[in-house]
């Protein structure tokens, strides 16, 4: 869905046929400035649906933070001007979509310090497709500003061979090679496992990835043992883990692959989305001198 028409549809949620309280006390006609400003050390995202939400109103935003930076508590991330109105209207509107994005922003980058190794080095974190319908370019986007990686973007971005699909199939190989024969020659093939036995199946079906789906911290340890030991002509296949990924559990099997001398290429989380709390903003308008 465009922006706009996203915004559209959220201010038409939140205003309706007027703002009764917004008409009834402020003068048609005046004008002034709103600063909006974090409460909470954050990191911002969000100015893009902000700076539209305005707009739409007939009134202007000013990015002060980036999306991506940090901001501390009480810094200004953004300035709107224009009709007072205007402003007041689209306070809520606006701060929900900063205060979504910004949060989940900021436990992304949370979540990703937990896994950076000694040497700097850090499991590459993506997120999945478990977004808020209609939201997922926005969210997605958040992810990035938060410092993960995002996973592919929708049905029709990637092939991704889920349990499902495997019964329907009737079996990992099965699954793999009709994948295979309907993909152009550019689109790789992942396949979700659940056990050692399916892994070992999807490696010699030819699977270009490999989802590790709710494994333990030893299976995936095994699964990446199996997987560079396993002799195929196109190598080792590329190895994601996921389900109950938590940012402690995975500094612990950062630190327990790094033992072992192993390498893990991704994990994925939906966490990074979903678990995201809200940060904390506000906005505060200063009218014009009379």
């Amino acid at each position: 869905m465009k922006l706009a028409h996203l915004v559209q549809l959220s201010l038409g949620e939140d205003v309706g046929p007027g703002d009764v309280t917004t008409e009834a006390t402020v003068p048609v006609g005046g004008v002034g400035r709103a600063r909006v400003y974090a409460k909470e050390g954050l990191v911002v995202c969000g100015h893009e649906p902000a700076a539209e939400v305005f707009r739409q109103l007939g009134a202007t935003w000013e990015v002060v933070v980036r999306d991506g930076q940090r901001a501390v508590p009480g810094q200004t991330i953004g300035h709107a001007a224009g009709p007072l109105r205007a402003l007041i209207t689209g306070e809520r509107v606006a701060l929900n979509f900063l205060m979504r994005l910004s949060g989940i922003a900021t436990h992304t980058a949370a979540t990703v310090a937990m896994f950076s190794g000694p040497s700097g080095a850090a499991l590459r974190v993506l997120d999945t497709r478990k977004t808020t319908p209609l939201h997922r370019s926005l969210e997605k986007h958040a992810v990035r500003c938060g410092g993960a990686f995002n996973h592919r973007g929708a049905l029709y971005d990637g092939v991704l061979i889920k349990d499902n699909h495997v019964v329907a199939a009737g079996g990992v190989t099965a699954a793999i090679h009709s994948a295979r024969a309907a993909a152009h020659h550019l689109l790789k093939i992942e396949c979700e496992v659940e056990s050692i036995d399916e892994l070992r199946e999807a490696l010699a079906a030819g699977a270009d990835a490999i989802l590790l789906d709710n494994m333990d911290d030893e299976a995936v340890v095994a699964a990446i043992i199996i997987n560079q030991e396993t002799p195929r002509t196109s190598g080792p296949a590329w190895i994601e883990a996921s389900g109950n990924m938590t940012g402690p559990r995975i500094a612990g099997l950062r630190v327990l692959l790094e033992s072992r001398g192993l390498r893990l290429d991704a994990v994925s989380m939906g966490g990074l989305i979903h678990q995201a709390r809200w940060a904390d903003l506000s906005m505060r308008v200063e009218a014009a001198p009379a």
